[in-house]
């Protein structure tokens, strides 16, 4: 039980931490990415574990609960951003200029995330209900190897599809599957972590 609260706030927590980072495109290894690549890809192994301690109605309740949370900070985010501010301790610009939400960000990423978190979900029960529910570690290697690309694809296309040149659209998904991928070799071992309850 202890586990199965542990690892679902840290999924909605490295859901919510991704949405905002997202809002913000770096360049690294001279590649385009939205920073919430750094973070997002942990979400995840982290619903790996909570499929494997919690079962795939628990799994898949906290997706669709990760996603109406992030849309309510998003519009918390917009209404605050709308108010007008006390100019008595200044104008406050930097709030609206920093987290005044992009729409079609967030539609990007509440899709992208909805979209290959459910798939990932199907993966990981396909494996072990019909492959071995033995080596775990590859139950979340081939569940993230089929939904990585997917998220990587709806993000980039629906977030900067004909806003961005396709150059950098492409840019952006290629180095979001390569971290993504990285990160997932990297939070492989996680899955050790949680207790089982294999009822998928």
């Amino acid at each position: 039980m202890i586990a199965a609260v542990v690892v679902s706030a840290s999924y909605v927590a490295a859901q919510m931490m991704a949405d905002i980072a997202s809002l913000r495109i770096v360049t690294l290894f001279g590649l385009s990415i939205d920073a919430g690549t750094f973070i997002y890809p942990f979400t995840f192994t982290l619903r790996d574990m909570v499929h494997k301690v919690a079962g795939i109605k628990a799994a898949r309740a906290l997706i669709v609960t990760a996603a109406v949370i992030n849309l309510l900070m998003a519009l918390l985010f917009w209404f605050t951003s709308i108010l007008p501010p006390d100019l008595s301790v200044g104008p406050q610009t930097a709030f609206g200029e920093v987290l005044a939400p992009v729409w079609r960000i967030v539609i990007a990423s509440i899709a992208a995330e909805v979209v290959s978190e459910m798939i990932d979900t199907e993966g990981y029960r396909i494996w072990v209900q019909r492959v071995t529910e033995r080596y775990q570690w590859m139950r979340v290697l081939v569940s993230n190897a089929i939904s990585v690309p997917i998220d990587s694809l709806v993000f980039a296309w629906v977030a900067f599809g004909g806003v961005l040149p396709n150059s950098v659209v492409w840019s952006i998904v290629l180095a979001n599957v390569l971290i993504k991928g990285a990160v997932t070799l990297l939070s492989l071992p996680g899955i050790y972590l949680v207790p089982p309850r294999e009822q998928a």
